[in-house]
């Protein structure tokens, strides 16, 4: 089950203006980004927040959950818990704080210099 559109822009509308917040959709899905650092996603209409020492001070007692089987744990938040606006953006502002910063993207090669793939005959 993917999350609903309408379950993000209840997120968004809970955490209000806030300049370098942005969403990106990934396989039915959508990770949130802070600052260019991904600090959450957002899976069958739940945040899961990248564990943080930072972040799990913030959430007594922390709670935690995988958003699929292989997945590593991440610090739970039902939409039940999101009326408290405040508290979440102390979290996501605490965890992308604890993130380290995004490493720059490697320049791409310029397309003369890319090797053409073999003719046919």
């Amino acid at each position: 089950m993917s999350t609903q559109p309408e379950t993000l822009e209840f997120l968004l509308d809970q955490l209000g203006p806030w300049p370098g917040l942005r969403t990106r959709r990934m396989f039915g899905e959508y990770c949130l980004y802070v600052d260019d650092k991904p600090v959450a996603f957002v899976c069958d209409d739940q945040l899961y927040v990248k564990p943080t020492p930072a972040g799990e001070a913030l959430m007594d007692p922390p709670v935690w959950g995988r958003f699929y089987e292989k997945a590593k744990p991440h610090l739970l938040l039902t939409p039940d818990r999101w009326d408290e606006r405040e508290a979440l953006r102390a979290l996501l502002a605490a965890t992308a704080e604890a993130l380290p910063p995004p490493k720059p993207p490697r320049p791409r090669k310029p397309r003369a210099a890319r090797k053409a793939p073999p003719r046919r005959s």
